[in-house]
């Protein structure tokens, strides 16, 4: 990637590592020299998405040789808490990717602009009902960038030489729980790793869980959705399996930080693992041809539970001093046809109507199995839940780290799970 520097900005230099190193520093709000509007652009990826991105960059910056665009990428855990800083200072950047979950809280914290005032940003073809997920008090603060599904990349090759049945499309937590038994039974056909990544640590696999048991993480209120009970039962369910040996152990899970290679699957201490679609391209040149994606499971009696989900947004900084600009890319990130082929699914798949019409024919490598593993679910899935209230950021982590005190057994599910309920109920007011 390129590296741009200008007084204003290099003193705020950001390096952040995704299986390198990457330096992104420039004048967000001075502008660069000869005149040029320099805007920052920060997101999360993996290194196949920082490719394309920067093709993208580079084309915008040919048709707009006014603006220079400073861009900055990570894992997802350090890219959440290096922006969160930058917010809280009010240093935001000019254009940032935004998660679903950060959404509320960053509009009701005044740092987002409200891109709705913004004749530069076209709308129309974007999916109507992905594009009321980026409102909130009836205001365009963010828009979908393209839709995602939690899955399952999974290693094929191990799991056919183990013998056991690939992931159907109606597999349920018990057969799950089964194949990941019988991948243990096959640990010499398997190179010695465990069945999956402990699906404890996440609130995403978590929200799944729920709603194949007809419950939520939230209320339409904004309020908790589920019970001490439930999490008690879902943390028990996976201390029992980690346990066992077939998911990873704590000395694996508690060393990811958002970033593939550092999942047990991608150390190639696992055969499968949990996460969104798109951002499971990053597997593709650790575990080869064998990379497929399975979805999560539904409820034990049968109740799907997967949502097609923004998988992220694009937002701007209510301070930036180049708003207009900010909007321009914004609008060409999403609305123009030679950016669409060039980021192609690498952020998921597009959900400009228009471009995703236009990409899906040509998509090439594991972009086909991101637009295949998401066909499959075509008419099947139920709507996707509100955006969360302002306070899931913050539950995120502290999800984790709870769990963390229970796969190193300083705490019981039950105490982890109690303890959990008190700090949601505080941090959403109940």
């Amino acid at each position: 990637m390129r590296k741009k520097r200008t007084k204003a900005s290099c003193a705020l230099a950001l390096v952040l590592t995704l299986g390198g190193t990457l330096t992104g520093c420039g004048g967000g709000e001075g502008g660069g020299s000869g005149g040029k509007v320099t805007l920052r652009f920060t997101w999360w990826g993996n290194p196949d998405r920082a490719a394309r991105t920067d093709q993208a960059v580079k084309l915008f910056e040919k048709r707009h040789p006014n603006i220079d665009i400073s861009t900055s990428f990570a894992g997802f855990d350090t890219y959440k808490a290096k922006l969160a800083t930058q917010a809280a200072g009010g240093d935001a950047p000019d254009v940032m990717q935004l998660d679903y979950r950060q959404i509320n809280q960053y509009a009701t914290s005044g740092i987002l602009l409200d891109l709705g005032k913004h004749r530069e940003l076209r709308t129309k073809d974007i999916d109507k009902g992905l594009l009321a997920t980026g409102v909130v008090d009836d205001k365009q603060y963010a828009l979908p960038v393209a839709r995602g599904a939690e899955a399952i990349p999974y290693d094929a090759a191990l799991w056919r030489k183990a013998g056991v049945p690939e992931p159907t499309i109606d597999w349920t937590w018990a057969d799950w729980t089964d194949a990941m038994r019988k991948l243990k039974a096959s640990k010499k056909d398997i190179g010695g790793r465990v069945g999956s990544t402990d699906p404890g640590q996440s609130e995403d696999v978590f929200e799944i869980w729920l709603r194949g048991r007809g419950k939520a993480l939230y209320t339409e209120g904004g309020g908790l959705g589920f019970t001490a009970d439930d999490l008690t039962r879902f943390w028990e369910f996976t201390t029992k399996l980690r346990k066992e040996g077939v998911v990873a152990p704590a000395e694996q899970t508690t060393q990811m930080d958002g970033t593939v290679e550092n999942t047990p699957l991608g150390r190639l201490k696992a055969v499968s693992d949990f996460n969104w679609d798109a951002p499971s391209s990053g597997y593709d040149p650790i575990v080869g041809k064998g990379l497929k994606l399975a979805p999560l499971p539904a409820g034990d009696d049968g109740r799907p539970a997967l949502y097609y989900k923004p998988s992220m947004f694009f937002g701007a900084s209510a301070k930036s001093q180049h708003p207009k600009q900010a909007a321009q890319f914004i609008d060409f990130l999403l609305n123009d046809p030679a950016a669409g082929a060039i980021l192609g699914a690498t952020r998921g798949i597009p959900a400009n109507d228009s471009i995703r019409d236009k990409v899906l024919p040509k998509l090439e490598g594991f972009d086909q199995v991101v637009s295949a593993y998401q066909k499959q679910f075509e008419g099947k899935l139920k709507d996707p839940p509100a955006a969360p209230p302002k306070g899931d950021a913050s539950l995120q982590s502290t999800f984790t780290r709870d769990y963390d005190q229970v796969s190193y057994e300083r705490l019981s599910p039950r105490e982890a799970a109690e303890n959990y309920i008190t700090e949601a109920k505080a941090e959403l007011k109940q």
